[in-house]
């Protein structure tokens, strides 16, 4: 098995720390990244299936296409919905579905990289980093919304 993430453990995955946008970007730009951001790697989940050839075992590959696909989709399109939320309650119940299909998203694509299935495997390590470090921001911005 891959280590995805260079030697962190799941229990520091959700450690407190500055606000990500800290000194650097104001609140705006930061949700401007973000949403570029999730967007550029939904898009990278697209491309990265369409390029993947087919398999001997084609009906789970299907499956997987498929469901990383639509995790990986669904984050990008629940965290731009989060960002013109009409209540603080709505807020917090799309950033929370944005960390649940960000972490399926690594889900899949764990189970992809150990598979049978011919793919490049540095590209789903690649792949598994951006969206494990997603879910990771994500999950902080809830956390410290409800704590406010």
């Amino acid at each position: 098995m891959v280590d995805w993430f260079e030697g962190e453990r799941e229990e520091n995955l959700w450690e407190d720390g500055p606000a990500p946008y800290g000194d650097k970007l104001s609140r705006e730009e930061y949700i401007v990244q973000m949403r570029k951001r999730t967007k550029a790697a939904a898009v990278s989940i697209i491309n990265f299936m369409e390029d993947t050839p087919p398999s001997p075992y084609s009906a789970p590959l299907s499956t997987i296409r498929h469901q990383l696909i639509r995790s990986a989709t669904s984050a990008g399109a629940n965290y731009r919905a989060a960002c013109v939320a009409r209540s603080g309650s709505e807020f917090f119940a799309k950033l929370s579905i944005v960390v649940e299909e960000a972490d399926e998203t690594v889900y899949w694509l764990e189970l992809l990289y150990d598979s049978k299935i011919n793919i490049d495997r540095e590209k789903v390590v690649a792949l598994g980093k951006e969206w494990r470090e997603l879910t990771k921001i994500v999950s902080a911005a809830r956390r410290s919304y409800r704590n406010r």
